[in-house]
C-alpha cells in the first residue's frame, strides 16, 4: 500500500512538471484566468451606421485603415470629458524629438530588433528553466529575471544620502 502511494506521489509530481511546458514557454506572464466566456468589459459596440450627405465625397478605402463605423472608446471619451479627440491621432515624430531619434538612429537602425530581442529573451529564458520547477505556478517572467531586479528601497537610500544633491519624493514603506 505504501509503495504504491509513493509511486502515485511520483506519477502525479511528474505529470504537473511537464504541463507548464504546453506552450512551449512563449508567454511571458501567465495571468489571465480565461474560462470560455466572454469578458464583458472587452466588448464595446460600433457606431451606428449613418449615409454621408455627398456620396461623391468619401474617401477610397485603404487596407488596415479605419472606418467610421469603427469603435473609439478612447476618443470618445477625451470629447466626453471636452477634449480635442483630433490631438490622439499619431501624427509622426514631433519636431522637438527630432535631435533625439537622429542620435540614437546614428549607427543605423536594425529593422528585427524586436524579434532579435524576443528570441534572445526566449533562448535566456529557457537556459534558467533548465530543472527548474516547482509545484506552485510562479511567474515566469520574475523567476527568469530575479537576478536582474534592483531592491528599490536600497536605491532610495543610496540617493538620500547626504551629498547626493538628488530630490526624491516620498516613497511608500518598506513591505514587510
Amino acid at each position: 500500500m505504501r509503495v504504491w502511494l509513493i509511486v502515485g506521489l511520483l506519477a502525479a509530481t511528474g505529470l504537473g512538471a511537464c504541463s507548464s511546458a504546453r506552450d512551449g514557454g512563449s508567454n511571458l506572464r501567465k495571468l489571465n484566468t480565461y474560462s470560455g466566456t466572454p469578458e464583458e468589459f472587452g466588448i464595446v459596440p460600433n457606431k451606428p451606421l449613418s449615409e454621408p450627405q455627398n456620396f461623391s465625397a468619401l474617401p477610397q478605402p485603404t487596407p488596415g485603415g479605419a472606418n467610421r463605423a469603427d469603435a473609439t472608446p478612447l476618443q470618445d471619451a477625451v470629447a466626453a470629458l471636452g477634449g480635442d479627440p483630433a490631438r490622439m491621432a499619431e501624427r509622426g515624430i514631433p519636431a522637438a524629438d527630432g535631435a533625439l531619434i537622429a542620435a540614437a538612429g546614428r549607427r543605423g537602425v536594425d529593422a528585427a530588433i524586436r524579434q532579435d530581442l524576443a528570441a534572445d529573451d526566449a533562448a535566456f529564458r529557457r537556459r534558467k528553466s533548465i530543472l527548474n520547477w516547482r509545484l506552485l505556478r510562479e511567474d515566469e517572467y520574475n523567476r527568469a529575471y530575479r537576478s536582474q531586479q534592483l531592491d528599490p528601497q536600497d536605491w532610495l537610500r543610496r540617493v538620500r544620502r547626504p551629498g547626493t544633491n538628488i530630490r526624491t519624493p516620498s516613497a511608500p514603506p518598506p513591505e514587510r
